[in-house]
């Protein structure tokens, strides 16, 4: 069980899609679970590596230059330690950064999952990621996919809500990042909970469940591949825990 002490926002709901300015040095967050969950990020990454990192070839390029725009950002990070090809977390665990698998490597760099989507026709496409913390979605099922075609079990995404997404996604400038959350309760804290959509999806959002599971998500437009990073901490607590 990996649970956070508190959720640092208020999670009072907000209107779809409920995004907010983001200062571009806030994007980045360690938090008191940092050390569990990196743990955990390592232990699916070596064991079901498959599962929860795609990179398409064609976003190659925006893998790198993440990983290299993390890395400015770990250099000016109060809790890291930035040392030439080799990284020092918040935790004391030194990882040697490999440009040879960016996504892998970001994967135990930071807390957040990371999702690149490139602008393909009409809409957005997811292209790659490591996402170790799914809630009730499976990666290999959405890797190349559209955004609206991605959110096709999500019954409140309807047409309306998937222009307004598009319309974001395409007015994300460089530099001026955004931010949103959900907030949903369940009856069970772990953070991978991967689901197929032909298996029946379980009630997992318990108005009764002892545990607030909080995605912290933002979106990030890298300037030289335009590629939009759609990054997501994942905050668990229990029920009780208020928000601070």
């Amino acid at each position: 069980m990996i649970l956070q002490s508190h959720i640092p926002y208020d999670v009072s709901p907000k209107a779809l899609p409920g995004m907010a300015p983001m200062a571009p040095d806030d994007w980045i967050w360690v938090d008191d679970a940092f050390g569990p969950q990196m743990v955990e990020r390592a232990r699916l990454l070596t064991d079901r590596r498959d599962d929860v990192l795609a990179l398409d070839d064609s976003a190659r390029p925006a893998a790198d230059e993440l990983l290299e725009t993390i890395m400015e950002h770990l250099d000016a990070h109060p809790d890291y330690t930035v040392c030439g090809a080799q990284v020092i977390r918040p935790d004391g665990v030194t990882v040697a950064v490999d440009r040879r698998d960016p996504m892998g490597t970001l994967g135990i760099l930071v807390q957040q999952d990371l999702c690149i989507l490139q602008k393909q026709g009409d809409e957005h496409v997811l292209t790659g990621a490591v996402l170790c913390f799914p809630s009730y979605w499976t990666l290999s099922e959405k890797i190349m996919r559209p955004m609206v075609r991605i959110h096709l079990p999500v019954d409140m995404y309807d047409d309306n809500i998937a222009r307004r997404v598009q319309r974001l996604f395409d007015g994300i400038k460089p530099g001026r990042p955004m931010w949103r959350f959900n907030a949903h309760l369940y009856d069970d804290p772990t953070l991978f909970t991967p689901r197929r959509e032909a298996d029946r999806y379980p009630r997992a959002h318990n108005p009764e469940g002892a545990y607030l599971r909080s995605e912290r998500q933002t979106l990030w437009r890298l300037p030289e591949t335009g590629a939009v990073i759609f990054g997501i901490h994942t905050f668990m607590v229990r029920r009780k825990t208020a928000a601070t």
